[in-house]
């Protein structure tokens, strides 16, 4: 038996497959920023650069200026304390001093400007270690680097101080104070006792007044007013000795410090040479006869003291117009020539005289001549009292 096959089925070919459409994605959400395009970023940076390019040229027109005002500043304060004050300051550096405290002291005497700007310049210069222990003679009208100079110089300082004839205590001491002394340690010297021959006849517990002989004297910055009051001190007795004074005061019943008072009240009434001789004839006869001496530059130094205005009838022991004799004490530094002429008086039996507006001393023998010379020649002189 045959078998019989199934018949073969055709083949089908197969079909081709249909594409799907995609489904659709989702939108998503970007978080961060898309990337900017190099061409858009370029003008921002260059705004970044801008701004930082005007920042540091604000920072440095800023450093400049502050530079600039710091030099000037500088410049400015080596310049002179005072430049139109030529007073002179005795300035010490004590050994051990630093450049700091010499800078302070410097400044609080006012003979620099700044105490920092004289540690720049010192600095700069190199001279710290260089600045020597000693006393100077500064003035407020050297700048810093003068005084600098002065102070690194080594250079032992000198000055000098001028002492008049006829000034009083208080003018001397104006004087002092003028060289750089405190007024403590002037006074502090004007109330010392001094041992000296000069003060032989010179009562207990009165004041120097009429013994700082007037002259023109050196020393060195380190001098003390003691120092310098006993070299007045000296010069004075010196022309005391060289003259035989002493002797030809006691020839007129005087001793020293009676001579010394009279040749004060010389000094102030006459300052020509003759003249004074003979108004040294007139107050040597007034005591003589008991009669009171007239002079007027005793009450007017009497007002000075009591801090009065000067008037003829002033109650002041320093009165001679009221009072006979001689005043308690001189009354100003005698020079030379009044001191010789009270050892030395001219020959003359005067006893009046007027100082003119004309400049002369004018002598009597009588009251009613000389009030006579006195409306004749003593306008102005006459009406300041």
């Amino acid at each position: 038996m045959n078998d019989i096959l199934p018949p073969k089925r055709p083949q089908t070919q197969p079909q081709p497959s249909i594409p799907q459409a995609p489904t659709p994605k989702k939108p998503q959400i970007l978080l961060e920023e898309p990337e900017t395009h190099p061409l858009l970023e370029a003008p921002k940076r260059r705004s970044n650069l801008k701004k930082l390019l005007i920042i540091a040229a604000v920072v440095l027109a800023l450093i400049i200026a502050a530079v600039i005002a710091a030099v000037t500043w500088y410049q400015l304060q080596l310049q002179p304390a005072d430049e139109g004050n030529k007073q002179v300051t005795r300035f010490t550096i004590q050994p051990g001093s630093s450049p700091d405290q010499i800078g302070k002291q410097l400044e609080e005497k006012k003979i620099i400007r700044s105490s920092l700007a004289f540690d720049i310049y010192t600095r700069l210069l190199g001279v710290r270690g260089a600045l020597k222990a000693g006393s100077y003679s500064l003035s407020p009208s050297e700048s810093t680097p003068q005084v600098v100079q002065h102070l690194t110089s080594g250079k032992v300082d000198e000055f000098s101080v001028t002492f008049l004839p006829g000034a009083t205590l208080a003018d001397h001491k104006k004087v002092l104070l003028g060289a750089g002394y405190s007024e403590a340690s002037i006074n502090q010297a004007f109330a010392k006792t001094y041992d000296h021959p000069l003060f032989a006849d010179k009562p207990d517990g009165t004041d120097l007044e009429g013994y700082i002989y007037g002259e023109t004297y050196s020393f060195e910055t380190s001098a003390s007013v003691e120092q310098i009051l006993a070299r007045t001190f000296d010069e004075f007795y010196e022309v005391i000795s060289s003259q035989n004074l002493v002797e030809k005061y006691r020839q007129q019943n005087l001793n020293l410090y009676q001579g010394i008072t009279l040749a004060s009240i010389i000094q102030r009434e006459v300052s020509r040479v003759d003249d004074q001789k003979q108004v040294a004839q007139v107050f040597l006869k007034r005591l003589a006869d008991g009669m009171p001496l007239g002079a007027d530059a005793t009450f007017v130094y009497g007002a000075k003291k009591l801090g009065v205005s000067p008037s003829v009838d002033l109650d002041s022991p320093y009165n001679t117009r009221i009072y006979a004799g001689l005043p308690p004490g001189p009354i100003a530094s005698p020079g030379k020539t009044a001191l010789e002429a009270a050892g030395n008086p001219a020959v003359g039996d005067f006893v009046y005289f007027v100082s003119g507006d004309d400049g002369v001393t004018h002598f009597s023998y009588t009251q009613e001549e000389h009030e006579a010379k006195t409306r004749q020649y003593c306008h102005k002189n006459c009406s300041l009292f």
